[in-house]
């Protein structure tokens, strides 16, 4: 994934519980909930940035859409990476979900984070939320 959006640097992953990340949601953020995956851009050098990972959200998440909890980290580690390309699918018209969409099928995925919100817009979005 880093090697196909041009990442360069180290990325550091931090699989957390749901706690930790409304934590990090509520510091950064001003969201007092926990979500699924947050991305830190990195100013420092050789560093790309961090990803924090709900493993509780993710493990939900993968029991609802019937994959591997494995499955689902994947999905949010590609999310966070594109959020650490410079993607930004709040403001983007599309790009990021095509890219997202793109890679998903070269990593055989099933449904990304942005087509999930987009299939539950008229619904309710338990426990998702992005960060750029």
């Amino acid at each position: 994934m880093q090697r196909a959006l041009g990442i360069k640097g180290d990325v550091n992953i931090c699989i957390t519980s749901n706690r930790e990340i409304q934590s990090l949601n509520w510091c950064f953020r001003r969201k007092n909930r926990p979500t699924d995956v947050l991305t830190f851009p990195s100013a420092v050098p050789y560093v790309a940035g961090d990803i924090a990972i709900s493993l509780e959200i993710a493990a939900a998440n993968a029991d609802q859409l019937g994959h591997s909890m494995d499955t689902e980290v994947k999905i949010l580690i590609l999310h966070g990476m594109l959020h650490l390309a410079g993607y930004d699918h709040e403001i983007d018209d599309g790009e990021m979900e095509a890219k997202e969409a793109a890679l998903r099928m070269q990593l055989k995925l099933p449904v990304g984070l942005i087509q999930r919100s987009q299939q539950s817009a008229g619904g309710t979005r338990k426990n998702r939320e992005r960060r750029s």
